[in-house]
């Protein structure tokens, strides 16, 4: 049995109660009953405040992973030769996520809603491509959302692997990733 969640406010405890259930139980197996349940909430309460169990989970990966990249978003610089850097923002926290059982957590689900393509209203600009896509100005903005979503996909489908285990990825293969995602940001393309 779970107990309740202590947090105030109804969504708060929502989506607190949601990740306490899906730090021990499968993602299939969490449903919106027990999530209401533990979180002490009207058993309609998922679906007055956010529509649904995919729509809860979107919200919950964005509340708890928005904010490790917001900064490095907001003073990344456009081009070619920002792109390093970038990536270097970007896979800081991944790593870190990855030595913690609540971060594993938080990068198999932002995996399962990625790289599933499930339909989640990101509301915040690091989960949007044109946030990223404008970092690549001498792409075409097609071109640089798709070369970001491919990028974010191999990112994301690393580190939320279940092999990854406490001890994260090797320095070796994190650096391998790096290179291989800024080559590809970065390889000559269409222009405007």
């Amino acid at each position: 049995m779970v107990e309740k969640v202590t947090v105030t406010g109804t969504r708060e405890r929502l989506l607190a109660a949601a990740e306490q259930l899906l730090l021990t139980e499968p993602y299939d197996e969490v449903s919106v009953r027990a999530i209401c349940a533990a979180a002490g909430a009207n058993p309609a309460a998922v679906h007055y405040h956010y529509g649904c169990k995919e729509a809860l989970v979107g919200a919950l990966i964005e509340d708890r992973l928005g904010p490790l990249w917001a900064t490095g978003l907001a003073e990344a610089t456009a081009g070619r030769d920002s792109v390093p850097a970038v990536v270097d923002t970007i896979l800081a926290p991944f790593r870190e996520l990855a030595l913690d059982p609540l971060g594993r957590l938080h990068l198999r689900l932002l995996a399962r809603f990625v790289i599933g393509r499930h339909l989640t209203q990101w509301q915040g600009p690091w989960f949007r491509m044109d946030s990223w896509a404008a970092l690549l100005p001498e792409l075409r903005p097609s071109l640089a959302r798709r070369r970001w979503m491919l990028a974010f996909d191999l990112i994301i489908m690393r580190f939320g692997s279940p092999e990854i285990e406490d001890s994260g990825m090797s320095d070796a293969a994190v650096t391998a990733l790096r290179d291989f995602v800024v080559a590809g940001l970065t390889a000559p393309g269409e222009h405007s």
